[in-house]
């Protein structure tokens, strides 16, 4: 019961039953069924794409190219749906490049061993400098987006399953298969190994480069899924889809535990920081409060939370220490 009562996550709880208490009271509307389920729409594509992220920390690497991959995926998606291709190879096409994205980052990253911040960092412009071009292919110049696409496409973000959104539903199927994967399966723990120590795990004959390219490359293929999602909720597809993730996925792998230093990280955390990031700016809105004061306010949600994490972290040592130390005392009388 200890444990689970100082875990990160039972903290990320706490802020979420929070956040619902006090923009409940500041307007009662906010807590209607309806408007929370229907909000997660606004902001699903964040743990989309901060939940393989999240992966990605945890074995020693970061990626920050998964904002253009978004729309790079997309525009490709709008490109085969304009030559007629059919829907099922339209969204492969998508899939196939999201894949090829994050193979690219790892290649570079391993052959050139350049710092991963850096390569994304790169491939973060090279990928929005390269949808911008593949969509003048279609006479979508600029920002301009790529539409006309199937009814049943454009109907899914709007598809309900259970009363949840089709998007919160594709969130939570996320991060059912990525728990399992990461926390139930050897390559789940050969991630937290490479990050951990990256020598260890070579002396123990882990493919660390093996590993590290498939995290990069889940990464890759879920931004394919948010572009598709978000495709999907505004009926056309557009570079800048992905624009408005790139900080607030960051913020919820971070917010969700996961350290910049590698071994350290948990699905259940970050797909609680998105709900925590994703009702703040919903609650927040709904209190009247302008965009830039809003992001200022969930800037400052990072900062102190991290300060608490690191806070509960020092709390359960001293805790663990003083058992320990009366332990001894006892076995000494």
């Amino acid at each position: 019961m200890k444990r689970f009562v100082l875990r990160w996550e039972t903290a990320l709880l706490c802020m979420l039953i929070a956040e619902f208490a006090i923009f409940g009271m500041i307007n009662p509307r906010f807590l209607n069924l309806s408007n929370l389920l229907y909000s997660t729409s606004d902001f699903a594509q964040i743990g989309i794409v901060a939940l393989p992220l999240t992966i990605v920390i945890i074995a020693g690497g970061i990626d920050v190219s998964f904002a253009s991959a978004v729309g790079l995926c997309a525009i490709i998606f709008g490109i085969s749906n304009f030559f007629g291709m059919p829907l099922p190879i339209s969204i492969l096409a998508s899939l196939v490049a999201g894949a090829a994205a994050g193979l690219f980052n790892a290649t570079i990253i391993h052959v050139s061993r350049i710092q991963p911040l850096v390569v994304t960092l790169g491939s973060l412009y090279l990928f929005g400098g390269a949808a911008t071009v593949l969509s003048g292919v279609v006479g979508a110049s600029g920002y301009e987006g790529i539409g006309n696409f199937p009814d049943v496409f454009t109907a899914f973000a709007y598809f309900e399953l259970a009363g949840l959104p089709a998007p919160f539903v594709v969130l939570l199927v996320e991060a059912v298969i990525l728990f399992v994967i990461l926390h139930y399966s050897r390559f789940g723990r050969s991630v937290f190994m490479c990050g951990l120590s990256e020598h260890a795990a070579r002396y123990s004959g882990l493919p660390i480069r093996t590993i590290q390219t498939i995290t990069y490359v889940m990464t890759g293929v879920f931004a394919a899924v948010a572009g598709l999602v978000l495709s999907s909720y505004f009926g056309s597809a557009r570079v800048d889809l992905g624009t408005a993730t790139l900080l607030p996925a960051i913020t919820a792998a971070v917010l969700g535990g996961a350290s910049i230093y590698g071994g350290q990280g948990s699905i259940i955390g970050t797909l609680l920081a998105t709900l925590v990031i994703g009702y703040l700016q919903q609650g927040l809105q709904m209190s009247g409060v302008p965009s830039q004061i809003s992001s200022a306010l969930s800037g400052a949600l990072l900062v102190v939370a991290v300060a608490l994490r690191h806070g509960s972290a020092v709390l359960t040592d001293f805790i663990a220490a003083r058992i320990m130390a009366m332990n001894r005392k006892r076995a000494a009388s």
